[in-house]
């Protein structure tokens, strides 16, 4: 089941055909959320950076049809609010002084020595 269908069929003459098709260019180029003026509406549209297309021409019965599909994925509706991440710093030690029995020396000539 589609979310959504729209169609028309209407004669136009060349002058209209490019003008619908230009705006449909201008919309693509432009990207991002575009609205284009379909004669009894507008329709919105938000066009993503990364399209697939399929052109078709077909020939037969004394005509000839061209059909330009584009389709591209609708972004996803988020159930919930992006997450965001929070750094716990660890708090830097001071000097403190080392366990009874060892000093800091100590260990560091024990780790020369290994």
């Amino acid at each position: 089941m589609k979310d959504l269908t729209f169609e028309q069929k209407r004669s136009l003459s060349r002058h209209e055909a490019a003008d619908q098709l230009a705006a449909l260019a201008d919309a693509l180029r432009e990207g991002g959320d575009a609205e284009l003026d379909l004669g009894p509406g507008t329709l919105g549209l938000r066009i993503p950076d990364d399209l697939q297309s399929e052109l078709e021409i077909e020939i037969g019965g004394g005509e000839i049809e061209l059909e330009i599909e584009l389709k591209w994925k609708t972004a996803p509706a988020r159930a919930t609010p992006p997450r965001t991440e929070t750094r716990t710093e660890t708090p830097q030690r001071e000097n403190t002084p080392a366990p009874a029995g060892r000093s800091r020396s100590a260990k560091r000539s024990t780790a020369k020595k290994a």
